[in-house]
Formats: structure tokens, C-alpha cells, sequence
């Protein structure tokens, strides 16, 4: 496969809002971050992006490899992808704000909001605001490989698409706060839960409140507006995975072989509060930077320190798994040299990380289009090569 030069930049820059950036001049970067691009790029991932903050400050910014296999154009910090589930951090912001403005309490009972959300057992708790943030809502987590449609043709109905999965799903495993568990349906429904407290469509106002202010005018959740500079995602061939992706994906959503890869045609995702924004790298980096710098970026303010700490601190655990709101700790990695939470974002195609380093005030974001790649091992080099 053939690969294309890195771009790479370094320093302490303000996070830039458009391309003039890529034409300003580029600074050599640490080997050893484009060593781990270049292999992953040459291994795992047709084309990779790697953006580190401190503060409210880009301290590398690095692209490698292609964004489509087929036409040749290279990755670059401004190419789309899907988030996947990084689209929860937003999420959960959105529901931070709105419980700032008073709009909901995070101890509000979720069915004030969602009058099908399933009842807990005699002698449960309510389920709250806070326990779908935190994944302790004791809420099934259906697999959500058919959640998905070609991108010229309409998605299913937010609002009906989540009773419909609430009525498959009527028994809570466990009671609310008692432990973590993963659910993407827990975030379809904090999604409406936002559209209630709010009074609008929840995309209408992560659009208005969320991406507008933070100038990520090609963050959205569709491919309009985007033009070409759109990462094509891409699964390998000789994955186990692959067969099944053909198997239970909806018709038309799996393209053709490229070398090592078999691509995917454009889709979007059903349910977007769990899993459906789509964005260059560069901006996902600009809203990163608002929870490194807690909730401020460039004067423009959209959460309280108090929020963003309260988002980074652990409020349910499971054996593996330690859950804020929104943000996650998987285990102890023993390579990290510092304490870390993210989230990562996955599907057909992408695999993203959205990284952060709180008491180092760093954050590490990477892109790519393959379903899988190793991003820990880019966390490590991007934090090493950012100088911490």
C-alpha cells in the first residue's frame, strides 16, 4: 500500500479553526510518534491522525497515511470520520450544561423525561440522570451492529427508534448506582431525555450549544458540507470479523476489496446521542481541549470547572471498568506513566480515542479509518513526543 508523507506540525499553538493552519510552516516532530504512525499506518490502518493538547494549545499534530485507498488522497488533520462512540462525550456535556441552566437536575427520575424507560424491580431505586451518565442505569446493551444507514438515504425517528428499543429491553439487570455497565441504549436515551429538557431535536442543540461555540463548523451528523476531504473506512480482509460485517449489516453499507481492506460505503449512524457525530480530527481536538482546560476554551466558556471535574471523577465501578460521566478508565495500564480517561469510538471502519491526562492538563485524540488498531501504543508516544 502505497503511503503518503506525514504531516506533522509541533509547538504551542493556539488550536487552529480552519486549514489556513495546514500551510503554516511545520516543525520537525519526535520520531518516535511518527515511527508509530508510520508502522500502523504500513500494519493495521490505512491512514491515521494524532492531535496532543496542553491546555488550550496544540503541542503536535501529526497525520499519516490515506484516507482513501482507492483515489490516493492523503489523511490529514482536517479529513472527516465517524466518531462512533467518542459522540458520547458531547453527550454527556450537553447534559452538564443544561443541568447548569436548570433545565434538569441530574437526580431528576429518567421517566420524568422518558415515561417508557423500564421500571426497577420493589425495593430498587429510581433510575436517574446520573446513573445513564455514569452507565449504571442496570440498562441491557443490545448490539449495535445494524444501527446504521446509507448516507443518501433517511435514518430511523430518534424518538421512536428509542421506545423501540426500550420495549425489547423492559428489565433492568441491576439496581441503578449499584455498579457500571456499559450501554450504548443508555446514551439513545439521555439523548432524549436532553430533546425533552431542552425543547429541542438533541442534534439541534449540540449544534447551537456545543459545536457552534467551539467554531467546529464541520462536525455534524451527516456528510453535508463536508466535500471530499472524507476518510473512507475500511475493515481487513482477513479479519474474523469481516464475514459477519457482511452478514449482518444492512444491504449496501459494505463496499469493495481494496488490497488488504474491504471498504464501506458511507453511512450514518441511528441514535446519534450515542454514537453519531462526524468531524475532522482537528475540531474533535478543539472540544478535547474544553475538558483539558475545564470547560473553557479561547474565552468562550461551556461548563463550569466544577462540571468538568465532577465529569472526571469516578462514580461507578465495575471489575474492569471505572465509569465518570461520560468519561472511562479500562484496568491499569502499567506502560501509561500517568493516570488517564477517555473514550474510544468504534464501528465499521474507524476506531478514534479521545485521551485525557487531567493533572498534566494534556489530552491525546487520534483518528483512524480501520475498525481496530493499537491506540494505546499512540497515547504513550504522542504524550512522550508532546514533552510530559
Amino acid at each position: 500500500m502505497p503511503e503518503e508523507p506525514p504531516y506533522a506540525s509541533t509547538g504551542h499553538e493556539p488550536i487552529p479553526r480552519g486549514r489556513a493552519y495546514l500551510d503554516s510552516p511545520a516543525v520537525a516532530s519526535s520520531g518516535d510518534l511518527r515511527s508509530e504512525l508510520s508502522r500502523l499506518a504500513r500494519s493495521s490502518v490505512p491512514g491515521l491522525t494524532v492531535v496532543v493538547v496542553g491546555g488550550d494549545e496544540i503541542r503536535r499534530e501529526e497525520s499519516s497515511g490515506l484516507a482513501d485507498l482507492e483515489s490516493g488522497a492523503p489523511t490529514t488533520p482536517e479529513t472527516a470520520h465517524l466518531w462512533f462512540s467518542m459522540t458520547k462525550i458531547v453527550t454527556a456535556t450537553a447534559a452538564m450544561q443544561l443541568s447548569e441552566r436548570g433545565s434538569l437536575s441530574l437526580d431528576d427520575p429518567v421517566h420524568r423525561f422518558v415515561p417508557e424507560f423500564p421500571k426497577p424491580r420493589n425495593g430498587w431505586p429510581q433510575v436517574l440522570v446520573r446513573h445513564l451518565l455514569s452507565h449504571s442505569a442496570g440498562l441491557a446493551n443490545p448490539v449495535p451492529v445494524r444501527w446504521v444507514h446509507l448516507a443518501d438515504t433517511p435514518g430511523r425517528d430518534p424518538r421512536s427508534f428509542a421506545r423501540e428499543l426500550l420495549a425489547r429491553h423492559k428489565r433492568l439487570r441491576f439496581p441503578a448506582g449499584s455498579k457500571a455497565a456499559y450501554s450504548n441504549l443508555g446514551y439513545i436515551v439521555l439523548g432524549e431525555v436532553i430533546a425533552a429538557a431542552a425543547g429541542m431535536r438533541y442534534e439541534d442543540y449540540v449544534r447551537k450549544h456545543i459545536l457552534e461555540p467551539l467554531s467546529m463548523g464541520r462536525t455534524g451528523f451527516g456528510y453535508e458540507g463536508l466535500g471530499e476531504d472524507v476518510a473512507t473506512g475500511y475493515q481487513r480482509l482477513l479479519s474474523p470479523m469481516t464475514p459477519l460485517f457482511r452478514l449482518l449489516l444492512p444491504s449496501g453499507i459494505m463496499g469493495r476489496r481494496e488490497g488488504r481492506f474491504v471498504s464501506f460505503n458511507r453511512f450514518c449512524v441511528d441514535g446519534a446521542a450515542y454514537g453519531g457525530l462526524i468531524g475532522p480530527a482537528r475540531e474533535a481536538a478543539r472540544f478535547m481541549a474544553l475538558h483539558v482546560n475545564e470547560g473553557e476554551l479561547e474565552g468562550v466558556r461551556l461548563l463550569s470547572a466544577d462540571s468538568v471535574k465532577e465529569m472526571q471523577t469516578i462514580q461507578a465501578s465495575a471489575r474492569k471498568l471505572q465509569v465518570g460521566f461520560g468519561w472511562f478508565r479500562r484496568g491499569k495500564d502499567a506502560a501509561d506513566r500517568a493516570e488517564h480517561l477517555e473514550h474510544l469510538g468504534g464501528g465499521g471502519g474507524f476506531w478514534n480515542m479521545m485521551r485525557i491526562y487531567p493533572e498534566r492538563r494534556t489530552g491525546v485524540l487520534a483518528m483512524g479509518n480501520s475498525t481496530s488498531y493499537d491506540h494505546a501504543s499512540i497515547a504513550r508516544a504522542a504524550v512522550s513526543a508532546a514533552g510530559e
